[in-house]
């Protein structure tokens, strides 16, 4: 049986690192699991009147798409020591619709910035954001890439083996979420 999960790029950027660090990882799922790679387009601001008139249509696609997902993996860039306002945004509308989409389900995250920390920041930032979600955020093995542009050839392709095989290990443990998260389900 194949696992899906659902890749969420937190930048809305064409030429982003981080969509393509999403769709290396897409490319280097383990045997038995497919990543759907996707981003937030379309997902407008979060305000209160309009969620009182009806949820907007991406969302409730978006949180259909999260909710029929085995896992959830989001991979980011970190903007001014923080999350990016596209994927904060997402994340409050999504813990808006009932019923959760992200409840009990694995979650794993990883990013790129050109800094030498990676994304260290957002990602811990992310982590706090998501406690409402309930959503299972992996701990281990964390992905924090810095100096993106040396991990990509000229035509964006992951050219890095140590960021390969980290990724490879990062969707290992997601995989083992997974298998742990239908086992108890069926007993």
């Amino acid at each position: 049986m194949t696992s899906t999960v659902l890749g969420l790029s937190g930048s809305l950027r064409g030429e982003s690192l981080n969509t393509k660090l999403l769709c290396a990882a897409a490319a280097l799922a383990p045997a038995g699991m497919a990543i759907e790679v996707t981003t937030l387009h379309g997902v407008p601001l979060y305000d209160g009147d309009v969620e009182v008139q009806g949820m907007p249509e991406s969302v409730t696609t978006l949180a259909e798409r999260i909710a029929a997902a085995d896992a959830v993996l989001i991979v980011s860039p970190e903007y001014n020591y923080s999350l990016p306002g596209v994927l904060k945004n997402a994340i409050d509308w999504l813990s808006r619709v009932k019923p959760n989409p992200f409840a009990g389900k694995p979650l794993a995250i990883m990013g790129t910035s050109p800094g030498r920390f990676g994304t260290a920041r957002m990602q811990y930032q992310l982590r706090h954001a998501l406690l409402f979600t309930d959503a299972r955020v992996l701990t281990k093995p964390e992905v924090m890439l810095g100096g993106a542009g040396q991990l990509f050839d000229a035509a964006g392709n992951l050219a890095d083996e140590r960021t390969a095989k980290l990724i490879r290990s990062q969707l290992d443990a997601l995989a083992a979420a997974i298998a742990e998260m239908h086992r108890v389900k069926s007993a």
